[in-house]
């Protein structure tokens, strides 16, 4: 994969980049702010971009605002929010492209390196990965008209855990099932969203964590 890594701490920026490296990836630049975030997205078109959210020069939210403007000029160009604050304020308009390709996990609650970089694939191809602490800031902002009222709260659950990333393996073994119960769950959501299959299965998936974040 080829990466671009934008956060303005030079130790965690180039700590990413011997990480990233020695799985195999190459970090086409590095960059500091949120208006050169932007501008290696356009030269190098990367297969992902690690983002922070705070970066100059105010600190607040820059990588996110970056991160919008970058995927309007390379439209669907992934991106993987990676920080230590969940900043909820551009995360609606991340995810305004129903093509996905958009993760957001915290610093601090990503332990394990390997699902740091199973998550950073998933959103390379053009899967969404969140971590459960930012799908929960994102659902107190619950609309009015819920596009998921009419899912069973089995369903929801099985919603929620495909918003982290999870796949159907994975989701069978949290909630103790088979993976046939999984299976059948995803249907009846994608039903009742009306997500149809010509679609394909890895386009209504994205389409319907979109749904349950926006909700």
């Amino acid at each position: 994969m080829r990466v671009v890594v934008a956060d303005d701490a030079v130790l965690i920026r180039e700590g990413l980049v011997r990480l990233l490296e020695e799985f195999g990836c190459e970090v086409v630049e590095t960059v500091g702010t949120g208006d050169d975030l932007v501008k290696a997205v356009v030269a190098h078109r990367p297969d992902v971009s690690v983002v922070d959210v705070r970066m100059p020069p105010t600190f607040t939210d820059e990588g996110l605002r970056a991160a919008v403007e970058a995927r309007e000029k390379v439209p669907g160009t992934p991106v993987l929010i990676l920080s230590q604050y969940v900043e909820v304020s551009y995360a609606d308009d991340l995810l305004a492209d129903a093509r996905g390709a958009v993760g957001y996990l915290l610093k601090d609650r990503v332990v394990d390196v390997e699902e740091f970089m199973d998550g950073l694939r998933r959103v390379a191809a053009g899967g969404t990965v969140f971590d459960p602490q930012v799908v929960a800031q994102l659902m107190v902002r619950r609309r009015r008209d819920d596009p998921l009222a009419s899912l069973t709260p089995r369903e929801r659950e099985v919603l929620s855990l495909m918003a982290e990333g999870r796949s159907n393996p994975a989701i069978a073994r949290r909630l103790v099932v088979t993976e046939g119960a999984v299976e059948k769950h995803i249907r009846g959501i994608f039903t009742k969203l009306g997500l149809y299959a010509e679609d394909g299965d890895q386009h209504r998936r994205v389409l319907a964590v979109l749904a349950y974040l926006r909700s």
